[in-house]
């Protein structure tokens, strides 16, 4: 069965473990794609392609702890699932520490690869749903006014509209038609969709000025 748009990207410096590798992928129903080199590798790698790398460790010049960190510092959320004929328990630990899917000994397992390769694929869809979801909420929240921002700060910290309007020098009327713009605009019925949406932002709630609860 095809993976659809599913790439397993390949980096190895050892052209019969290309081609075996990607053999057994295809066999699968992978789509694969084979480079020489990490330099290869990002030479040509388009981050928005959705996939995962299957990396040898050691390797000249660049190896591939070496080229998980590169991705990282570049914001790239790619899962990696390590395979080497040289591995030891601290290097594999470093690995998985910084996010690898799994770390394999060559000659490395179908079964195990593949497994690794499934979870990859998880992983990756996971992601990028969630950075969808988090531009969508940057879309939103971007259509709001000051006015509505500041609203939308104190009402998730459980402020009342009367709270509000003390805090900000207005009228409650005038609060509350705020309120209803801001949740309107943010696609949220109630103030527990809020704070989740909030959270996922990272807007720190307002917690007043300090006056005296109205409740």
């Amino acid at each position: 069965m095809s993976d659809g748009d599913f790439t397993v990207f390949i980096v190895d410096d050892d052209p019969g473990v290309l081609r075996a590798l990607a053999r057994l992928l295809a066999a699968a129903g992978h789509r694969t794609r084979t480079f020489a080199s990490p330099e290869a590798f990002l030479s040509q790698h388009d981050p928005a392609e959705p996939g995962c790398v299957v990396l040898d460790l050691a390797m000249p010049d660049v190896d591939g702890l070496e080229l998980q960190r590169l991705l990282f510092d570049a914001g790239i959320d790619r899962p990696i699932i390590f395979v080497t004929g040289h591995g030891d328990i601290p290097t594999s630990v470093r690995a998985m520490r910084a996010g690898a899917v799994d770390f394999l000994t060559k000659p490395v397992s179908g079964e195990a690869l593949l497994a690794a390769v499934a979870r990859g694929r998880e992983l990756d869809a996971q992601a990028r749903r969630d950075r969808s979801e988090t531009a969508s909420i940057e879309a939103r929240l971007a259509t709001l006014t000051p006015r509505e921002h500041e609203v939308l700060a104190h009402v998730v910290a459980g402020r009342l509209n009367k709270q509000i309007a003390g805090d900000l020098g207005t009228v409650e009327k005038t609060i509350k038609v705020h309120r209803g713009r801001m949740m309107s605009k943010l696609g949220v019925r109630t103030v527990q969709d809020l704070v989740r949406l909030a959270e996922r932002a990272g807007i720190r709630p307002q917690t007043g000025s300090g006056r005296a609860s109205d409740a």
